[in-house]
């Protein structure tokens, strides 16, 4: 299988996508932060990865959070970079640097529950799982890691061959059952897998970005003219799809085109008054590029 090489997603040194790239990351870092600081540290929610470990430890033992998590990132990733070469680039040690530093910055300038939410951990837990999707989306936009489970993650999907994504799953459980052991408190787990799941929802948002486009594929005996209303009424394009009926073997077309939200009603309203008896699929478009839409250089710069 042929690979692609590194050097095409290289950013060139000073030029503006690389510019974007490191504000992006230093952004994204710092919000991250935000949410280790204010909302998580403060009410022990342990949302998995390394800086649950670390809010553990800062309990437990004193030790401050960022520098923590400082002392596990360095090694694993050193230990990433030997055992699975140079996946983890630069971008990788500043991002976990950085964010060392922010997140013991903010609890040194503004104090160790800066918000007072007493015991609003509901609220810390919704909008620190809300904060931090953002900034881990800033970051890997800025086609970065953080860093600590990621490492943990790959290493293991190399030597069992489950699913990077499951292993992360698994690895961050852990921690979350571990921050359980260690505060005695049934509560924990439960308010930081809440954390841990709004976190990865927004970090798909911030990644892929809103969407209110539809996807339609429409079945129809009068399909020419279903084809004539999406083109001049809506002003819309698409593709047509030869198929055979899996029941009756009948050779049909298939019409695929993408819309608004608010286009859906009245396509669909004009569909079932020139044929009744079409079928409609509709499905949610989370993201849609090429012309007419959002083009690829909007996307990656």
């Amino acid at each position: 299988m042929k690979t692609i090489k590194p050097q095409l997603f290289k950013e060139k040194i000073f030029s503006k996508s690389w510019f974007i790239s490191y504000a992006s990351l230093v952004l994204g870092t710092f919000i991250l932060a935000l949410g280790y600081a204010f909302f998580m540290t403060p009410y022990k929610i342990v949302p998995g990865g390394i800086y649950g470990i670390s809010i553990v430890l800062h309990y437990k033992l004193g030790f401050p959070v960022g520098m923590a998590a400082l002392c596990f990132n360095l090694p694993l990733t050193l230990i990433g970079l030997k055992v699975l070469g140079p996946r983890f680039g630069a971008k990788t040690f500043i991002c976990f640097i950085l964010t060392a530093v922010f997140t013991d910055g903010l609890i040194y300038l503004f104090g160790a529950d800066p918000l007072n939410l007493h015991d609003e951990v509901l609220l810390a837990s919704i909008f620190g799982g809300l904060i931090m999707g953002i900034g881990v989306g800033l970051i890997f936009k800025a086609r970065a890691s953080s860093g600590g489970t990621d490492v943990i993650a790959s290493i293991l999907t190399k030597f069992t061959k489950i699913p990077q994504g499951t292993q992360l799953m698994m690895v961050d459980s852990v921690i979350v059952i571990f921050g359980f052991l260690m505060f005695q408190d049934w509560k924990i787990p439960l308010y930081s897998w809440l954390t841990i799941f709004i976190m990865g929802k927004v970090i798909d948002i911030v990644m892929r970005g809103f969407s209110d486009d539809k996807i339609m594929y429409i079945i129809s005996e009068k399909s020419e003219e279903i084809r004539n209303a999406i083109i001049n009424d809506l002003h819309r394009g698409g593709t047509i799809f030869s198929a055979k009926g899996m029941y009756t073997k009948e050779e049909k077309e298939v019409l695929f085109t993408v819309v608004n939200r608010r286009e859906v009603p009245d396509l669909q309203q004009y569909i079932f008054k020139i044929d009744p008896s079409a079928f409609i699929t509709i499905v949610e478009a989370q993201e849609i590029l090429g012309k007419g839409f959002k083009s690829l250089q909007e996307k990656v710069s």
